[in-house]
């Protein structure tokens, strides 16, 4: 396991002169911060998996130059089924609401957000405004497409200027069940917010100026089984 963690300095001038609670507002921000970026780190490991799929069947990061496309989402869901890799979320019924159809059990893909009018554009992708039913939506899906779920991110990974003519390449992971894992340290919460008020620091803050507020956490991540997860990589218009 390793250890993460941010903080930022707030003196007493700060605290006297301003009308907000400023250690409120850290602790608000830091806390965002260090959401993100454990999220970054969990994504870091789950992107160097040995499953890939270049976007047109081109061999190699480096030849990426087109857009993700439905060739590449079946070849993904064909590579999961293949292996068995199980499903996250069952069958959303039908309704008798106008516009709205029934969506397949699915596995779960993160897309980065630049990808998605590319995948709203495929298709038989369906956003979530289509869905017969918002139960079990997760608040930033994007749609579905067969038997796939997407989830936007703008932490989605971005291999930049790697691909043909030194385009962007965007990963977009699509998983099953228990392709990775990620633990905190036993008896600590997955992120700890400290406040250690003005004075805190005995003799080594003699004049009760110095505050601070800031996050810390245990965590790692693994990849458990890399037959359970595909990483198709895209380029972007």
């Amino acid at each position: 396991m390793k250890q993460f963690g941010d903080y930022t300095i707030l003196t007493d001038k700060v605290q006297l002169v301003t009308e907000d609670n400023v250690i409120k507002e850290a602790t608000d921000v830091l806390g965002e911060q260090g959401g993100q970026s454990i999220d970054q780190v969990t994504r870091d490991v789950m992107v160097a998996g040995t499953a890939v799929r270049y976007a047109n069947a081109v061999a190699a990061r480096v030849n990426v130059a087109s857009v993700i496309l439905e060739a590449d989402l079946k070849s993904a869901i064909k590579t999961l089924k293949g292996q068995n890799a199980k499903m996250f979320t069952t069958t959303l019924t039908g309704s008798v609401k106008v516009g709205t159809a029934p969506i397949r059990k699915a596995y779960v893909a993160i897309n980065h957000t630049d990808t998605t009018e590319t995948l709203e554009g495929i298709t038989g992708f369906k956003g979530t405004e289509e869905y017969a039913s918002q139960t079990l939506v997760d608040m930033n899906e994007c749609g579905a497409y067969k038997n796939i779920r997407f989830v936007e991110t703008t932490h989605g990974k971005v291999f930049a200027g790697a691909g043909a003519a030194a385009v962007d390449v965007y990963a977009t992971l699509v998983m099953g069940k228990d392709a990775y894992g990620t633990v905190s340290l036993r008896g600590q919460k997955n992120i700890q917010t400290i406040i250690k008020p003005l004075g805190s620091a005995g003799t080594a803050d003699p004049l009760n100026q110095r505050a601070s507020v800031g996050w810390v956490a245990w965590t790692v991540t693994k990849i458990l089984n890399d037959n359970w997860m595909v990483r198709i990589e895209s380029a972007e218009s």
